[in-house]
């Protein structure tokens, strides 16, 4: 009993922080790779920088959902460069991730069963994140998973070729993969 209750609270856990769909023309959330203008994974070199984010494919002007429950933290610009203002949008989002379980404060109990088991079921107290190249259609309040936030900006009329994608990144700049 012990045994199922770990790998059932491993599973929960491990369920629990993944981003649910975020744009209306990819509902697995398939990153981009490589194109002409470079590659989409976190860390990809960037002339003398490092990509700070995950790129997400997204079709111009498709819609764009809450990945889970989220607070809507304000608009931000992306670029100081005039030449991109098509796409110099964005928002600041936080959320607990994952399911609603998130909120519970229920412990996974058994008798004979130690920390380990609550230890696992802790969940982070929040994500932060912000998504690039997206028009917000507000920017404060709450939205629920899978409700429309946005509409994605027209990234081919700057980046010709490029594959058209929403910019995940972290506000402390971490890796956003794993949540993917």
């Amino acid at each position: 009993m012990r045994r199922l209750l770990v790998l059932l609270a491993v599973l929960w856990v491990c369920d629990g922080v993944k981003f649910g769909q975020l744009c209306s023309s990819n509902p697995s959330n398939s990153r981009r790779t490589s194109d002409r203008w470079g590659q989409g994974q976190y860390g990809a070199g960037r002339g003398t920088r490092l990509h700070q984010g995950l790129d997400i494919k997204c079709s111009d002007g498709a819609a764009v959902y809450a990945p889970f429950d989220v607070t809507l933290n304000g608009k931000l610009t992306v670029y100081t460069d005039p030449s991109k203002a098509a796409i110099n949008e964005g928002i600041n989002l936080s959320g607990q991730g994952g399911s609603s379980r998130a909120a519970s404060t229920n412990r996974v109990t058994d008798p004979g069963t130690d920390s380990l088991i609550e230890a696992l079921r802790l969940r982070p107290a929040g994500l932060c994140f912000k998504l690039f190249y997206v028009r917000p259609d507000r920017t404060s309040g709450t939205v629920r998973k899978g409700q429309r936030i946005g509409t994605m900006l027209p990234m081919q009329s700057v980046y010709p070729g490029i594959t058209s994608h929403i910019h995940v990144q972290m506000c402390d700049k971490r890796d956003p993969t794993p949540y993917f």
